[in-house]
């Protein structure tokens, strides 16, 4: 059978899964009574609930009689370990693009890896039904934005077609009829050629793991292009690691092909398909899975480095252990691990004392994901601030900057700009209209500038801005960067809070719980209205006494507490506190509880 390999690139929120659903209809791959799911390639609960696509997955579909495996890929650069990954096991990539939007940072990132690899994109101006659509400015743009990531002639000459995902049509032409998605079956099928693999049939066999899963009934499973040979179930292969250290010889269990949106067992493998194998105790992500025969290992992706760092600790506050059942620190160590293991672009490293540990990764989103994916399997947590991560070169210390591209209302540009380049120390590098009374803005800023600042950005425009941001380079360290400028008010007793006293203590700041809720020494209760940290009693009840008067015994009316979510909490708080997390709440605290050992290490660090 005809085979393709073609991976599915593009911004957040361009409609990749949603035009994958609509080649999966097409194409026949779902019965005509069959119950389906939108984006069903989003098939974990974060991704439903986010509308992000977090996990890089296949899928294939038939069309007249060739078979073509279609990967689906995550927009946001945090996941971009997943990208670099897939872009190897693909001969083409369909790049899709918003017809209103335009290329956009992701767009930018996804489609260097994809030229440095040297594929050929087709661009698929998508949404070019929205009323605020312009195909035409989209596609200028996607050339000069190929032209300047250097692509050469071949890459500059792309085919391009006008779509509607959702409506499930493309065409060549923009007043094409817009019936159904067959002209984006025959341009792959004419443009993407066929894997270079098929013709290596004889050789031995060889294939590079790009993701790592796990199945309940027949445990580790690792996906991969085959880059040569055939396989059969039961045959003995070796893992090779990226230095072609031997890892392990493991006999072959099961060989699993994507056939619609379901795995199915073949007999056999062939040069070229993209396959899951199951057998496998030690090998991972990066390695190769070879013939016995076989002594090099195949080349792998560099992936880039992290840029931040959290410290993930055990949970001692005085609730700990009341919600969740993994509360140990062997249990979050291993649970880490094996994390780091299917994640490349995840490092986990021991602290001295073994009772924390350092996870450094691509950005805050995808540690918020880690973290949140923790608490619902029954973990219980304390969870640092995030920490950038510097380099060294010549002598001379480096920190990441990230391209920062800002779609604003006219009348919030000034503000934002303000924040970006004056408190964050960021460069402004263009500013220029973006349809009717928008404005976007590009700035340079350090990663250490934007941690925290996506709730401001949304204060600060009303909620109507659109924040992206994708690592730029290594740059010189910009010198301080003010942090959090308010105090916050502390508890100063353990037990359950009291609304008469909240009630009270409302003009020092606003509250972050509500009234009914356990409270402990140590732990935050709200932000301060001043620059400095109070500490206040929120049990404190009303003293009753035997004099009644009309008026004084109304009804306390609070005002609704600020829930800070996950990713939120992490970005509010400072170096000398720390999230607890466990599964049933998200709560703020100091550090060190005792308001005594607070002082002493206050004046040891001044």
């Amino acid at each position: 059978m005809d085979l393709r390999n073609i991976a599915i690139i593009a911004h957040v929120d361009h409609g990749k899964t949603t035009l994958v659903d609509e080649l999966l209809k097409q194409s026949g791959t779902y019965r005509e009574n069959q119950a389906v799911t939108e984006r069903a390639m989003d098939s974990n609960d974060l991704e439903r609930e986010r509308g992000i696509t977090i996990l890089a997955k296949a899928t294939s579909v038939e069309w007249q009689g060739a078979r073509i495996n279609i990967v689906d890929t995550p927009g946001h650069a945090d996941f971009g370990g997943e990208v670099e990954r897939i872009l190897s096991m693909v001969d083409g990539v369909v790049l899709l693009v918003d017809a209103a939007e335009g290329p956009m940072p992701q767009t930018k990132f996804v489609t260097s890896k994809a030229l440095a690899l040297g594929l050929r994109p087709i661009v698929v101006l998508n949404k070019v039904d929205k009323p605020d659509a312009e195909p035409d400015r989209a596609l200028d743009e996607v050339f000069d934005l190929f032209a300047s990531l250097g692509a050469d002639d071949q890459q500059l000459d792309f085919p391009h077609l006008y779509a509607s995902g959702r409506a499930g049509w493309a065409d060549e032409e923009l007043d094409g009829p817009r019936k159904d998605l067959s002209a984006l079956f025959d341009l792959v099928l004419r443009h993407v050629d066929a894997p270079k693999q098929a013709a290596a049939k004889d050789e031995p066999f060889r294939m590079l793991a790009t993701t790592l899963g796990s199945d309940p009934f027949i445990g580790r499973l690792l996906t991969g292009r085959v880059e040569s040979g055939t396989l059969k179930a039961g045959e003995t292969l070796k893992a090779l690691s990226r230095k072609g250290d031997l890892i392990e010889n493991f006999r072959v269990t099961k060989i699993l092909a994507f056939r619609g949106l379901g795995q199915q067992p073949i007999d056999e493998a062939v040069a070229g398909d993209i396959v899951s194998l199951a057998g496998m105790s030690k090998a991972t992500v990066a390695d190769s899975l070879v013939a016995t025969s076989v002594t090099e290992a195949l080349p792998a992706q560099p992936i880039d480095p992290p840029t931040i760092s959290v410290t993930f600790g055990i949970n001692d506050s005085p609730l700990a252990g009341r919600d969740g059942k993994k509360v140990q620190s062997r249990v979050i160590r291993e649970r880490l691990m094996k994390e780091a293991e299917s994640n490349v672009a995840i490092r986990v490293t021991d602290t001295p004392g073994g009772e924390a540990f350092e996870v450094a990764g691509r950005g805050e989103l995808q540690m918020g994901v880690l973290i949140e994916n923790m608490r619902r399997e029954g973990f219980e947590l304390s969870i640092s601030r995030p920490q950038v991560l510097f380099s060294e070169k010549d002598g001379q210390r480096l920190e990441p900057i990230e391209e920062v591209t800002i779609d604003v209302d006219d009348e919030y540009s000034g503000t934002v700009i303000e924040k970006l380049t004056g408190v964050r120390k960021g460069d402004l590098v263009e500013m220029k209209p973006a349809g009717a009374g928008k404005t976007r803005i590009i700035a340079h800023v350090p990663s250490r500038g934007l941690i925290g600042y996506h709730g401001e950005f949304l204060t600060d425009t009303r909620g109507t801005g659109v924040l992206n941001r994708v690592f730029q380079e290594w740059s010189p360290h910009r010198g301080p960067i003010p942090g959090r400028r308010a105090g916050v008010l502390i508890s100063m007793e353990n037990g359950t809070s009291v609304a008469y006293a909240l009630f009270n203590l409302e003009d020092r700041g606003k509250m972050f719980i509500g009234a009914q809720e356990p409270v402990y020494t140590g732990m935050i209760i709200g932000e301060h209205s001043r620059d400095n940290d109070l500490e206040v009693n929120p049990l404190k009840g009303k003293k009753l006494t035997n004099v009644r008067a009309s008026g004084t015994d109304e009804a306390v009316r609070l005002t609704t507490p600020v829930r800070l979510s996950l990713e939120e909490a992490i970005a509010y708080i400072d170096d000398d506190e720390l999230v607890e997390v466990t599964p049933a709440a998200v709560r703020l605290r100091k550090r060190f509880l005792d308001p005594h050992e607070r002082k002493r290490q206050s004046r040891a660090a001044s």
